[in-house]
């Protein structure tokens, strides 16, 4: 079973937001990572990128498979996880702790888009 962190936000894409004020801290659920198997690259994108709900920014490769990451709220990149570039394989070890990027909002009311991890237990299966 795949863990699921209560407080935290989650997409239909599998990707899940944790809001530090006005900033989302974005990531692939750990579900996704075991669906995906060992990843082996981040495309990244880059700082001050500017993205509107549900647009690629980036993707994930594994030894089975590749995945487009789609950004769950509009926003700037203001940080993005460089330590992914040298060791993508950190998602497959904690997707939670290795966070991809962190967008500075520009509709926070996107934010009651997403689900909370009660409901995303129900997609994530």
């Amino acid at each position: 079973m795949s863990k699921i962190i209560e407080g935290l936000l989650y997409s239909e894409s599998h990707e899940w937001v944790k809001v530090e004020g006005n900033i989302a801290v974005i990531g692939v659920s750990d579900f996704a990572q075991a669906e995906m198997g060992d990843i082996t690259y981040v495309d990244l994108p880059d700082e001050g990128d500017e993205f509107e709900k549900g647009e690629d920014f980036g993707a994930l490769e594994s030894v089975k498979a590749s995945s487009e990451l789609y950004t769950p709220v509009s926003g700037k990149v203001v940080e993005v996880n460089t330590a992914l570039e040298d060791a993508p394989e950190l998602i497959n070890e904690d997707a939670f702790e290795n966070w991809i990027i962190k967008v500075e909002m520009s509709d926070e009311s996107e934010l009651e888009d997403l689900m909370d991890a009660k409901a995303y237990e129900a997609v994530a299966k």
